[in-house]
């Protein structure tokens, strides 16, 4: 008796996940991915102005558009040259970063491209270095 309960409490709580509609993909509208999804400089010298190239990638069926492009500090400069994708094509997005004087240590600092992908309306980019003094 004992099991045939525990059976039928089961089946109540299991029955209604299985009965909701799964999550529909989003592959009919826009997708966006980004090459590389972050780097790391390395070390760098104070007072030097490191760059790196990524790529955003719509692997959507749709326009990709990228509403805006913001950093964390005005250290680091993110240039785009197109805000609109179309399906299976891609834009470079060069990002450039600069160190102060004085600064010694790990830097980390992102890069924040907004667009219209209903699955990753942000995505964040991470960039890394180690400032270090000259001559180390």
């Amino acid at each position: 008796m004992r099991k045939i309960l525990v059976a039928a409490l089961a089946a109540l709580v299991v029955t209604p996940l299985w009965a909701q509609d799964p999550k529909p993909a989003a592959t009919d509208g826009p997708r966006i991915a980004v090459e590389p999804i972050g780097f790391d400089f390395g070390r760098v010298l104070p007072e030097k102005t490191v760059s790196k190239e990524f790529s955003i990638r719509n692997y959507g069926a749709t326009d990709l558009v990228i509403e805006n492009v913001s950093t964390s500090c005005g250290c680091t400069v993110a240039e785009l040259q197109t805000k609109i994708i179309k399906p299976g094509k891609s834009t470079p997005l060069q990002v450039s970063l600069s160190t102060r004087s004085g600064q010694q240590g790990k830097i980390v600092k992102s890069v924040l491209i907004k667009s219209n992908d209903p699955g990753k309306a942000t995505l964040e980019l991470k960039l890394e270095a180690e400032v270090v003094a000259p001559g180390k």
